[in-house]
């Protein structure tokens, strides 16, 4: 038990100067100051050792911390952050152990998640209300890269010229890779071609593309009369080059769920931290950010692998020049003229996406039923 509250350091003198006479009685001596005789060679041993300076209560703050974070690994941790302070811990774990490897970090031990965490957390790098927002979902991911790529066009914002920015965005749906971060001008049919172009250039062309039903690749509102899917030019284009554009849902965004999460990305790493002079600026910022998305930042929902580790360029090599499609010798062929073609003194509608070209009418197992087809896409079944 201690020395009583009253007087302490006196009492402690005391003590001490009586338990130094020779032939003092110390256990006597602690029992009628009331302490335990380990207080008691305690007080008596710091007063050999430092006269009355050790007397004085010493804090209680261990000496040796062998699990704290050392301060050099805790700035390391709080300059990754800033420098993307939508990163999280297992994101910053990752990049840590990454540059561990590149020889960027040279300490001798890397934090843990838990430790990263705490250390933003006490100081002041993390947003109480973010936590509640996170929460665990079912992905569905493709086998592989280029099978299917989402595409879509980011909220539009303006520039500091004044003129309208609308980002188009491509993300291959295995690797997440981003495909395309394009500054344009417009939301037209044109403008979506000459960026598919570039990257079919560059990349090769996927299997299938998957968009909402807006414009310029959805015809939304705009069904004909006989109930018949409605195509786009820019769709008939896709159907030439072998590329299937398939439609998610109508008002169900989380379908391009991949779509979402990477303009919300877009939107909390740069859209949020920056302003754009015109779309050369905001196309050069555009670049430098994509390459650290694709390069650099890890994924959770790959395993904390960066999109270009999965990533490899398609196979579909693009043509820049379309060849005719062969059609089967059987196939009765039609040109479209007007959204319309004729057989058997019937005008049959396909859509005026394919005013100027030809399609086939194959006939089934039921000769009174046909199939319409453009190259390989069945546009629709008819009853003569």
């Amino acid at each position: 038990m201690p020395f009583t509250a009253q007087t302490i350091m006196s009492q402690r003198i005391e003590f001490c100067l009586l338990a130094s006479k020779p032939g003092s009685n110390k256990s006597d001596l602690c029992r009628r100051h009331k302490i335990t005789r380990r207080t008691g060679y305690k007080w008596i041993k710091r007063y050999r050792e430092k006269g009355l300076t050790g007397l004085v209560d010493q804090s209680r703050r261990p000496h040796h911390f062998p699990n704290q974070t050392s301060s050099d690994i805790e700035r390391y941790v709080i300059n990754l952050r800033k420098e993307d302070p939508e990163w999280g811990s297992k994101k910053l774990h990752k990049l840590i152990s990454n540059d561990k490897k590149a020889g960027k970090y040279t300490h001798e031990t890397i934090p843990c998640k838990e430790t990263i965490t705490r250390i933003l957390g006490r100081n002041g790098l993390i947003d109480p209300n973010r936590s509640k927002l996170s929460c665990d979902f079912e992905r569905f991911v493709r086998q592989y890269p280029n099978e299917l790529w989402q595409m879509d066009y980011k909220g539009w914002f303006r520039l500091l010229n004044g003129q309208q920015c609308h980002p188009l965005t491509i993300t291959d749906d295995n690797s997440r890779f981003n495909i395309c971060l394009e500054s344009c001008k417009n939301q037209q049919e044109e403008t979506v071609k000459q960026a598919l172009i570039k990257v079919f250039r560059k990349y090769g062309m996927p299997y299938m593309i998957l968009t909402d039903n807006s414009g310029p690749w959805g015809v939304a509102g705009n069904e004909p009369a006989e109930g018949i899917r409605s195509y786009t030019t820019l769709e008939r284009w896709l159907i030439q080059l072998n590329v299937k554009l398939i439609h998610g849902r109508p008002y169900h965004p989380q379908t391009q769920g991949k779509e979402e999460r990477f303009h919300k990305t877009l939107k909390q790493e740069l859209l949020d931290h920056e302003q754009f002079r015109d779309h050369e600026h905001c196309q050069e910022r555009f670049n430098v950010w994509r390459e650290k998305y694709n390069n650099i930042r890890p994924h959770e929902s790959l395993d904390f692998k960066t999109p270009v580790e999965i990533y490899i360029p398609s196979i579909k090599i693009y043509p820049e020049k379309i060849e005719p499609y062969v059609y089967n010798m059987s196939d009765i062929k039609r040109k479209v003229d007007k959204g319309i073609i004729h057989y058997e003194n019937k005008a049959i509608r396909v859509g005026h996406a394919f005013d100027g070209d030809y399609v086939v009418l194959r006939k089934t197992r039921n000769d009174d039923v046909f199939e319409i087809f453009f190259c390989n896409q069945l546009l629709r079944t008819i009853t003569l």
